[in-house]
């Protein structure tokens, strides 16, 4: 009988169970011991870092088919980071070990996984960029499209989950009096709308596509991070 990844990540086993949570659920805390890997089924799932400041920054937001908690398969001993539920959530268990070992033996499993890997490490990059070299306009704009699925392999939610201000700030790098500004700015330009839900336009994309930051390894960039 050949593997099916899908049915794998949805079913409880040896080494993997599925465990539903309510909103805002730590799922794992920063600090805690690094011994599994999660895998969304249902829901949303951010993940923030806390500095030893007391400064919160959310790194990530995870939507269904998306892994969390990777790290413990580098030798990762501690989480470096906090997870918690957006919304209710249905969300895959695996054990380091048994997560070892379908890696180990379905490559069909070890595909999918790698393919993961690599989508996370160039929206990694991608966040990176936006940071240093975009305005907080149109870092905002693209947190509210990537929160929508734009640009991803799923289709794009016009109407997503209500996300706070704070949380917004948080993705962003700035205050949340400058997401308020410019969420205001958005829905003046028919954009979105936003009233108990928040429905994204395709129409945000511009804010996204005019100007896009130029990278030349010839030139000095001045990075242009708000205060």
């Amino acid at each position: 009988m050949l593997f099916d990844p899908v049915a794998f990540l949805k079913a409880t086993g040896v080494g993997h169970t599925v465990n539903r949570y309510k909103k805002n659920l730590a799922v794992f805390s920063q600090g805690d011991v690094s011994d599994s890997v999660f895998y969304i089924i249902k829901g949303k799932v951010k993940i923030v870092v806390l500095s030893e400041q007391g400064k919160e920054a959310v790194i990530a937001i995870l939507g269904p088919d998306e892994f969390f908690g990777e790290g413990c398969l580098t030798g990762q001993e501690r989480r470096l980071a906090t997870a918690s539920t957006m919304s209710d959530c249905e969300i895959m268990w695996i054990s380091k070990p048994a997560m070892l070992a379908v890696l180990h033996n379905e490559p069909t499993f070890s595909e999918m996984f790698v393919a993961h890997v690599l989508a996370r490490t160039i929206r990694v990059e991608a966040d990176l960029v936006d940071q240093l070299f975009n305005s907080s306009e149109k870092r905002l704009a693209r947190a509210l499209l990537l929160l929508a699925n734009f640009g991803n392999d799923s289709e794009p939610k016009k109407v997503i989950a209500k996300v706070s201000q704070e949380t917004l700030a948080e993705m962003v790098g700035t205050t949340r009096s400058r997401v308020s500004y410019f969420m205001n700015k958005f829905r003046k330009m028919g954009l979105i709308d936003y009233n108990g839900h928040l429905e994204i336009h395709t129409s945000l994309l511009n804010v996204v596509l005019h100007e896009q930051p130029h990278i030349s390894g010839d030139e000095s960039t001045t990075s242009q991070l708000d205060p």
